[in-house]
């Protein structure tokens, strides 16, 4: 029997909880071909969306392929462009001979080629005869639109942790270069689509809402809070499965300390599950959480001794509620030495994807809960 408690892999079907209105928009998004943003901090359940609404399209008829990337190890244009035209090609040829000719076809004129040796070695299409150029990147970018353009079936590419290309060495000219080849479609039907998709969260947010990349040319999808009631139904009704019993407050008190974070929930009610046989009872909830904690206080610990002491002072400062950083009371308390030293700082824990200040009254909001909980309950609390 499949575990009710998945946490390693995207969860769809039965143990998708929640979020059913997050499915319908984006299945309206890829239904009229249009681009989707999606970034929300680390295991939130951002793959986990794609898959259910990509299910449910399925089952309304429509016919529909994914292309998948993954940016987290990109750090040069070239790469990504060579990554990404592997990709395409790939959802619509399968033999060295197809790859060959779509090249010969459609990268004439560039420096591209189709290296067999190379392709025999590393599994690569792409090879590049010469340093690539805007027009090499352009006939890249463009290729989807070529490739897919009489398909019977909605191409979708999905570019994980797409706030990577941001590194690169001159990722506004390639945001540049994204945004021509899509622009040049606009208003011509057309089946095929991206996703872009990112976990830090800042990162995202300054390209296309401080930066206006991708102006028009996408509509974001913000992932709903996942209601306190539907998990400890789900919770309950796991137990319930494999006979076992625990009480909905506790239930309730484990969604409060995740903030419904459902990779936490899983995770930690996984160990529970492993930890009982009948009844489940507080301190076996107290154990699972110790041993959630000693799972992620390694990486925790190195988030802190990455910052600096004001850095850490800040963030004992918004654990302590405050909101208004650059009053005398609150730099004087903390030790944060100026209001010019609050912005420097704020900046500083954004740009490591800590923090998050949203809203016009910029109130500060931890993108790990239980990171929260963890500096609240153990660091600052054995300061």
């Amino acid at each position: 029997m499949d575990s009710p408690f998945d946490y390693s892999s995207p969860v769809t079907g039965q143990h998708f909880i929640g979020r059913k209105e997050d499915c319908v928009l984006l299945g309206s998004i890829l239904e009229r071909s249009v681009n989707a943003a999606i970034w929300e901090p680390t295991l939130s359940g951002k793959k986990s969306l794609i898959q259910q609404t990509l299910i449910m399209l399925r089952a309304k008829g429509l016919r529909i392929q994914t292309g998948n990337l993954s940016a987290l190890d990109i750090r040069s244009t070239d790469a990504f462009i060579k990554r990404l035209g592997d990709t395409v090609i790939r959802m619509v040829a399968s033999t060295p001979d197809e790859y060959e000719s779509i090249l010969a076809q459609q990268l004439r004129g560039t420096h591209f080629i189709f290296d067999r040796d190379v392709f025999s070695k590393s599994d690569e299409i792409l090879s590049a005869a010469a340093p690539m150029n805007e027009d090499d990147m352009l006939a890249v970018l463009r290729l989807p639109y070529i490739l897919f353009k009489d398909s019977d079936e909605r191409k979708i590419v999905i570019i994980d942790e797409f706030q990577n290309l941001d590194l690169t060495e001159d990722g506004d000219r390639l945001f540049s270069c994204m945004e021509k080849a899509i622009g040049e479609r606009s208003g011509e039907p057309s089946g095929f689509s991206y996703i872009f998709m990112g976990s830090q969260v800042n990162a995202m947010n300054s390209i296309f809402m401080k930066r206006h990349r991708f102006y028009r040319m996408h509509e974001r999808v913000k992932l709903s809070r996942i209601e306190e009631k539907d998990i400890v139904e789900h919770v309950i009704k796991g137990f319930l499965a494999s006979g076992k019993v625990i009480d909905r407050d506790l239930v309730s008190g484990a969604c409060r300390l995740f903030r419904c974070n459902m990779f936490y929930i899983n995770f930690f009610f996984s160990v529970c599950d492993s930890l009982s046989k009948g009844y489940i009872m507080e301190p076996i909830l107290l154990e699972a959480l110790e041993a959630v904690m000693a799972v992620n206080k390694g990486r925790f610990v190195a988030a802190m001794n990455d910052l600096t002491t004001f850095q850490v002072s800040l963030l004992r400062a918004i654990c302590d509620g405050c909101t208004k950083f650059s009053t005398a009371e609150v730099i004087n308390k903390y030790s944060l030495n100026s209001s010019a030293n609050v912005r420097r700082l704020k900046d500083a824990l954004m740009k490591k994807e800590i923090v998050t200040f949203d809203g016009l009254e910029q109130k500060p909001e931890f993108l790990d809960s239980f990171f929260e909980y963890w500096l609240k309950n153990v660091y600052f609390k054995s300061l």
